[in-house]
């Protein structure tokens, strides 16, 4: 059984037992966190109607917060000698998901 949950603005399919790298959450290391399921799989029952989507609670525990990988960005304009460099690193939280709960 997986699942497709919204986290934090993007989609990740998750089943139980998964770690997972979502954007940051603002919670303490060992808290629980439950997500919005939008698509639910259990072998070949593939769930989509919001009625009971709104029933499906996804819950996962935040072991903790990490840095993504460093992105470099660079301005340059030609024949100005225009040279910028900045760079950005995301924070995220690494969530394991622990339970997918209310499907029939």
């Amino acid at each position: 059984m997986y699942a497709i949950v919204k986290a934090g603005g993007r989609q990740e399919k998750v089943a139980v037992g998964d770690t997972v790298f979502v954007d940051r959450i603002d919670a303490a290391a060992g808290s629980t966190v439950s997500f919005p399921a939008l698509l639910v799989v259990d072998g070949a029952a593939v769930t989509s109607d919001p009625k009971v989507l709104s029933g499906v609670k996804v819950t996962g525990e935040i072991v903790e917060e990490v840095k993504g990988p460093k992105i470099h960005i660079l301005r340059y304009k030609s024949k100005t000698g225009y040279r910028r460099r900045q760079g950005f690193r995301s924070k995220n939280t690494r969530v394991k998901i622990t339970a997918i709960n209310g499907v029939k």
